[in-house]
């Protein structure tokens, strides 16, 4: 088994819950540090932490979500070339209250990558806060 691979599942596996301090580290303390880069870096970052994993179906990918506290994962349509989903939850929804600036570039590299492992062929995923609906809109295009 790939070492980071190792790494990765043992940090999942041991995740109870997430809260402000990953809150504090994630949307204040990783951009102040990178910059006016910290979202195409995230993204990447995202990216390469789904490709250390073998992805078998959707539901573990939604799993992954709701267990890192990433929120509640679901899909809401299916196209030839796109899938979008929603992503929800305690965690998303107090996160859109905060008087901070909130991305999910990591989150959807993470989808992207998950996606393309999955399926074989490449993807790219778009973010889009949706405050008076409560959510997240993750778009995932496929490249076949």
């Amino acid at each position: 088994m790939h070492e980071n691979l190792k790494q990765v599942e043992n940090v999942v596996s041991q995740l109870q819950s997430t809260g402000s301090g990953y809150d504090l580290l994630r949307y204040v303390c990783l951009p102040d540090l990178l910059g006016k880069d910290a979202n195409t870096i995230l993204y990447v970052l995202g990216k390469n932490i789904a490709r250390e994993i073998e992805w078998k179906s959707i539901e573990q990918i939604v799993e992954f979500f709701y267990l890192t506290g990433w929120g509640t994962l679901e899909t809401t349509k299916e196209k030839r070339a796109e899938q979008i989903f929603t992503l929800q939850g305690r965690a998303v929804t107090n996160r859109m209250k905060q008087d901070i600036a909130i991305e999910y570039r990591l989150e959807a590299g993470f989808l992207a990558a998950a996606m393309e492992k999955l399926n074989g062929f490449a993807c790219e995923c778009t973010d889009e806060a949706k405050p008076r609906k409560n959510y997240i809109e993750l778009r995932v295009q496929h490249f076949r």
